[in-house]
């Protein structure tokens, strides 16, 4: 896809700001760069924000925009959001033999391991299995990355299968379709059992019955059933400084995680998936309801994000805070404490913010603490060493809501934005940073 396509997808009337400060982008445009020139090697994006996040709309335009151009390298991070019983993308089903403990960050601190998905799951079944199946044949996987807190060695992959088929003997279930005429005692006359039987089978409080309806025949016949039981062998995983990983020849569209019967509990906070070709790998990370606050409490969360190897971090939270009614300055303080948690572990990793989109406060009031965090971002981006895109602006500023809703971009709550207004920030993302990257160029 050329930039000029990517242009053609977003709407003229939300025409996008460029992105400002872009010097602070250098280092990951030059890779960029040796990227497009060599196509050897892989670039990973990280996107960390809340609601608007979490359901990966936004961020998965971005993905396939950004990878139609520089190639595609692995789907990214996924996490089990329905074991954990919320919302998550699509393209990639998790499913559970057992029931998952889960804590998110906006909740208070437990002592649960939330890391790089701001989620935690834990269980503390030996008998577990986790399978996860790819639904998008473009993100079949030769490398599967296992994130766990202080990367203890919690789980084994699933080898060889073993299956044994045995005989058991059930009972036999007759099922009978009341016709018209017939009676509850001439039914039960018909199967040799008593009417008082056939009303306790079907929790019938009466005789009567209704024709075309079905009665369960109680009976003392059996039939034989086949049972077959699958058993995995299981194999354990290679060892990185991140995180624990497996690599296939070919690729992958499923796989099962095993318990290590030697933990005594299993917590998950990832999965990494990767392809063996060179591009760009877009990793979304979202929470509904997060802050910056939230992900500041939980150093495991800065210290995980290695294993992600980001190239470019892009920040996209202050939807959350605004309903908090948290000042500009306190707001601030939290996107420096963030920062530098990041800087922390990842020095030479470039940041890009983008201020929250345009939203309503409860009972539809205008939401001015969303335009001042805008300004407050701009205005503070070159002292706090980060790229800004702002997209508040872009969408209209404060009074824009109306009009974003009219177009039918924004939800009735008009907070969240609509699937159609989704995928337009995504191709605008993806349009200021290739534009911004042909301008590098230069």
């Amino acid at each position: 896809m050329s930039i000029s396509s990517v242009n053609e997808m977003v709407d003229p009337e939300f025409y996008p700001r460029g992105i400002q400060n872009t010097e602070r982008l250098t280092t990951f445009f030059t890779k960029l760069k040796v990227l497009q020139s060599t196509q050897k090697g892989k670039l990973n994006i990280v996107h960390i924000g809340d609601s608007h996040i979490q359901g990966d709309v936004m961020t998965a335009v971005c993905r396939n925009n950004l990878q139609k151009n520089f190639g595609n390298a692995g789907r990214g991070l996924v996490f089990p959001y329905t074991l954990a019983h919320t919302n998550g993308s699509p393209d990639v089903r998790f499913s559970s033999n057992v029931k998952w403990t889960n804590h998110r960050n906006i909740l208070p601190l437990n002592g649960s391991p939330v890391g790089i998905s701001g989620i935690s799951l834990t269980s503390k079944s030996k008998s577990l299995r986790l399978t996860l199946q790819v639904k998008n044949k473009d993100y079949f996987f030769n490398t599967l990355k296992i994130i766990t807190p202080n990367n203890e060695s919690l789980f084994e992959r699933a080898g060889e299968v073993e299956k044994t088929v045995t005989i058991k003997t059930v009972p036999k279930k007759v099922v009978h379709t009341i016709k018209k005429g017939e009676t509850l005692s001439t039914i039960a006359d018909h199967y040799n059992v008593s009417t008082a039987k056939l009303k306790k089978e079907n929790k019938l409080t009466s005789t009567k019955i209704t024709a075309g309806k079905t009665l369960k025949i109680p009976t003392n016949q059996t039939s034989e059933k086949s049972v077959v039981k699958t058993k995995y062998h299981s194999e354990s995983f290679e060892e990185d400084m991140n995180y624990h990983f497996f690599e296939s020849e070919k690729p992958l569209d499923r796989f099962v995680l095993l318990p290590n019967e030697e933990a005594p509990l299993y917590a998950l906070n990832g999965v990494v998936l990767e392809s063996n070709n060179p591009g760009i790998i877009y990793h979304n990370i979202g929470v509904n309801g997060a802050k910056y606050s939230d992900y500041n409490k939980y150093p495991l969360f800065f210290d995980q994000l290695k294993a992600l190897q980001p190239d470019l971090i892009i920040v996209s939270l202050g939807t959350n805070e605004s309903y908090g009614k948290i000042t500009p300055l306190d707001y601030l303080r939290q996107v420096q404490e963030f920062l530098l948690k990041v800087r922390a572990q990842n020095p030479e990793t470039d940041v890009l913010i983008i201020t929250p989109p345009p939203s309503f406060l409860p009972h539809h009031r205008l939401n001015t603490y969303v335009d001042e965090y805008a300004k407050s971002l701009v205005s503070y981006a070159t002292l706090g060493q980060y790229a800004v895109w702002d997209l508040f602006q872009t969408l209209g500023g404060m009074h824009g809501v109306s009009k974003i809703y009219g177009k039918g971009l924004m939800n009735p709550d008009r907070v969240h934005y609509t699937t159609n207004g989704y995928q337009l920030q995504g191709n605008m993302l993806s349009n200021v940073l290739l534009n911004a990257f042909k301008e590098f160029n230069k």
